[in-house]
């Protein structure tokens, strides 16, 4: 059995846990949850870089349908989260069988909501580009981009799922693979779809590789065909192979329970609500950018990319404390929760600061990487720059929020993270931006991260979300 695993049927069992030992279970369940997120950024990347050597305006398309693809993304794992946390409660007081029961709903539930959100992604996809401000000259990419990643939708939605379910129940390493194995796959795809027939040279051989030449259009189906294949497989382990949660080790009907949709509803809607205005801000924010032009449109885009490498371990952290904190709230032990989530937010903020500093030596070659125009370059160089000194503040309000999220308290944090970006951050990108440009919208994201992160460890040492432990 995995030390991990051990350590997690202590805490199911009441057992007490030393400082090195919950180090040792975040750090654990951490890891491959930042493997997972950065091979997630590492397609992302490489998705900027092959459109990027297509020219500012493939990039400025594509640059201009991210918030939109983030916002459809955030709802369906509210979605997920609204079963998932159900989960890891049932699994931490030991009701394993109980646990597979909401997994069966989970699925049925999930499915027509990936389904819904697929058909109002093609319907809106034909006037997006137009409704975000987006030149003539990119509209036509832009709106083909998303109509194809409207398609991937409810694969996407069984993916998030499965690998919430999986992350529930302490198993973060098959979830981490797989989106490993989604990376690979997407520089295949892309490789495949974004560029023409050509020759190719390696290792002094000469060959022919086959391209479908669909630029755009292809960086899109690219990372579809990758989510399909990788969200197969996901749901294909969790079903058969999952120790706690597959669903061959009992033959239960599906019986859909309106307590389970309910109580999901309460955890999921307050997240999906937050994932929708949150990235409606960024929209707004893809609004004032807009005006700036296509290099900024591109640098921006590009700079929001590069910065996500240095937000990676904040996530990967803030997935193990969820896991941690669900559990132990299933098994009652309101001081393990507590400590958990102290010692994950402090994690969180020391490993992010670091990642800003390389951030802040780094940007050079990280904006290099994924454009060769200089234009682009400079500008999203002088941007993470800024950023870099948010990213302590920012680690505690991402692993802070995520461990209230383990506890099913959602709502006031949503309502936080909802004042600070919409109060805070556009009122001062609104009023910096024509002034200074770029760098004005991303001075007021990182006055506004320094303040979303203060609020959230106020709430953290006060103590309040502990009342929902009995």
């Amino acid at each position: 059995m995995r030390t991990e695993a051990i350590l997690l049927e202590m805490v199911r069992r009441g057992r007490p846990l030393s400082w090195g030992q919950r180090l040792a279970l975040i750090v654990r369940l951490s890891i491959p949850s930042m493997l997972a997120q950065l091979s997630y950024i590492v397609m992302v990347y490489i998705d900027a870089s092959m459109v990027g050597s297509l020219g500012a305006e493939a990039s400025a398309a594509i640059g201009l349908m991210s918030t939109s693809t983030w916002l459809f993304g955030g709802i369906l794992s509210a979605a997920s989260v609204g079963f998932s946390v159900q989960v890891a409660h049932l699994i931490g007081a030991g009701e394993f069988r109980r646990a597979r029961d909401v997994l069966r709903q989970s699925f049925a539930a999930t499915s027509v909501f990936g389904v819904g959100a697929m058909c109002i992604a093609c319907a809106i996809s034909p006037f997006l580009p137009g409704w975000l401000g987006g030149d003539e000259s990119i509209s036509g990419m832009a709106s083909e981009y998303f109509m194809i990643f409207a398609f991937s939708l409810p694969f996407m939605q069984l993916n998030r799922l499965s690998g919430s379910m999986l992350q529930s129940s302490g198993n973060m390493r098959v979830p981490s693979m797989l989106n490993v194995f989604m990376c690979i796959l997407d520089i295949i795809f892309n490789t495949i779809f974004i560029f023409p027939t050509r020759e190719v040279s390696f290792l002094g051989m000469s060959f022919t590789m086959y391209g479908a030449g669909m630029e755009v259009a292809g960086a899109a189906l690219g990372t579809a065909l990758a989510i399909c294949v990788t969200s197969i497989l996901m749901s294909s382990y969790l079903c058969f192979r999952s120790k706690e949660l597959s669903l061959t080790q009992d033959r239960t009907r599906l019986r859909m329970e309106g307590q389970v949709l309910r109580k999901a509803f309460h955890i999921g809607a307050p997240i999906g609500l937050e994932h929708t205005i949150m990235c409606g801000a960024q929209i707004a924010s893809t609004i004032i950018v807009a005006p700036l032009g296509n290099i900024a449109i591109a640098a921006n885009a590009f700079a929001v990319t590069a910065e996500s490498l240095c937000y990676m371990p904040g996530q990967g952290i803030g997935d193990a404390v969820t896991t941690l904190v669900g559990q132990s709230v299933g098994a009652c032990r309101r001081d393990l929760t507590r400590k958990f989530a102290n010692m994950s937010v402090g994690l969180g903020m020391v490993v992010m600061t670091l990642m800003g500093a390389v951030m802040y030596l780094a940007a050079p070659v990280m904006m290099g990487i994924m454009t060769p125009v200089q234009e682009i370059k400079d500008l999203g160089v002088s941007v993470l720059r800024i950023e870099a000194f948010a990213e302590p503040m920012y680690a505690a309000s991402i692993v802070a929020y995520c461990a209230f999220v383990g506890t099913g308290d959602t709502l006031i944090p949503s309502c936080m993270n909802f004042f600070s970006i919409w109060v805070v951050r556009l009122s001062l990108a609104a009023v910096l931006a024509p002034v200074l440009g770029l760098k004005g919208v991303w001075i007021a994201m990182c006055i506004e991260l320094c303040f979303r992160g203060s609020i959230f460890l106020y709430r953290l040492i006060r103590g309040r979300w502990l009342d929902r432990i009995r």
